[in-house]
């Protein structure tokens, strides 16, 4: 059974295309990010950047190195697209936009991180089979087919995030609509759309529509009498969600997906008409069936696993945001905060408040009070600083409160830990995160 279900030989029309459409996205989305003003404003013009916490060694190139570094990234996408040097282009833009994701997280998006995944497995799919300059330069690597674990790859990855993005929806705020509200909040001067998304009634049709499309899009999509119906209604959630969030590439890259899901035949009659379509079916199980299994199981234990840690973490993660990234908690929260930090030398006993603006970009003056990793993160950056004078500080978060979703501004960070020397857990709590009090 799992052998015929991973190992069955099938047309790979979608493969092909759905390798078109992606480096020709990844091109948009790096080149884009150099015209828009992205790359100047997240990793040029900040003085100190944001990175992972244990990945601060990955810093942006000096002067005008990331613009070079996003064009690269760029026309590998192109190469990508062509199927030229396909091996080579995907593992090289797999560890550049690794890279990318690592070093900052002031501008930090679910897709950021789905766009590693997908492009990480691109680097093991038979991507370069057919319609590629690899196979018309190597014709003995032409095939019209490919297993039917590309496939189920895609399928059981998307299934994933569809669904703990529809469960994390199911709380409060985003029951009672409020959440939504805000989001529009910001879109009232939208041409034509503006004042309807300002809408009580539309809120709750995005907040019902929200739910429903990610809990039940991908067992659509499997099944072909509803398999059309998705599909427009994926057209539609994504180009709604491209023109109210402009959310770059990743509403274009979802519906490209799509391809997946329909039969070889469909996809090769639209896009390739001229190929044969594969039909020897058969199944073709790799000597190394084990290991691949192996590695199969392991890998979606870990995404299965991944998005459920924060349960095991004291307090809410909408509060403590501990266990939030990489858990398909899309869309959920609006945060404000707001602090003072303090610097005291012991020797002396002198204390200054630091001025935000001579460190951080407004972007991120905005982020770092109101995320809790940042303000540590920030503590870290201030305490190396001082050591470089040769100072040995404490360094303390005075007036920290933060407001979720509009709610009353709460007390965020005990004033009385020296975050300087504090260590950090990257899957535990921290107990210098005050728990929320209704009474504050």
């Amino acid at each position: 059974m799992l052998n015929r279900l991973l190992f069955t030989k099938t047309d790979n029309a979608p493969l092909i295309i759905f390798r078109v459409f992606f480096g020709i996205l990844v091109a948009l989305e790096c080149y884009g990010a150099i015209l828009t003003g992205w790359v100047k404003s997240n990793l040029i013009d900040p003085e100190f950047t944001f990175a992972f916490i244990g990945f601060e060694w990955l810093q942006p190139l000096p002067g005008w190195g990331m613009y070079g570094y996003f064009f690269v990234m760029g026309s590998l996408g192109v190469f990508i697209a062509l199927g030229y040097k396909y091996r080579f282009s995907t593992i090289a833009f797999t560890l550049l936009w690794t890279g990318v994701y690592l070093m900052q997280k002031t501008s930090y998006n679910n897709h950021y991180y789905l766009l590693i995944l997908i492009a990480a497995f691109m680097v093991v799919f038979p991507a370069n089979r057919y319609f590629a300059l690899d196979a018309k330069a190597n014709p003995s690597i032409r095939s019209g087919s490919m297993p039917s674990w590309v496939k189920w790859t895609i399928v059981l990855q998307l299934f994933l995030v569809y669904t703990y993005a529809s469960i994390a929806k199911m709380y409060g705020d985003w029951l009672d609509f409020s959440i939504v509200k805000i989001l529009m909040f910001d879109k009232a001067s939208y041409p034509i759309i503006g004042g309807w998304l300002q809408e009580a009634w539309l809120h709750k049709i995005v907040g019902v529509f929200g739910i429903l499309f990610d809990l039940l899009v991908v067992p659509a999509l499997l099944w072909r009498p509803t398999r059309k119906i998705a599909f427009f209604a994926s057209v539609f959630f994504h180009l709604f969600n491209s023109i109210v969030f402009q959310i770059g590439i990743f509403p274009y890259l979802s519906l490209a997906f799509t391809v997946f899901f329909f039969e070889p035949a469909t996809i090769k009659n639209i896009f390739f008409k001229k190929k044969s379509l594969y039909t020897e079916g058969g199944v073709q199980a790799p000597s190394h069936r084990i290991l691949f299994l192996t590695g199969f199981g392991l890998y979606f234990l870990v995404q299965l696993a991944l998005p459920l840690r924060h349960h095991f973490i004291k307090d809410d993660v909408l509060w403590t945001e501990e266990g939030h990234r990489m858990s398909w908690r899309m869309m959920l929260r609006s945060r404000s905060g707001s602090l003072q930090l303090k610097v005291v030398k012991p020797k002396t006993g002198d204390t200054e408040i630091i001025d935000l603006d001579h460190y951080l970009s407004p972007k991120q003056k905005r982020r770092m009070p109101a995320y809790p990793d940042f303000i540590w993160q920030f503590a870290q950056h201030l305490k190396k600083v001082y050591a470089q004078e040769g100072e040995e500080v404490s360094i303390f978060a005075v007036n920290s409160k933060v407001s979720i979703n509009g709610k009353p501004w709460r007390a965020f960070i005990d004033p009385g830990t020296d975050l300087a020397k504090e260590p950090w857990n990257h899957f535990g709590h921290h107990d210098w995160i005050l728990s929320p009090k209704p009474d504050q």
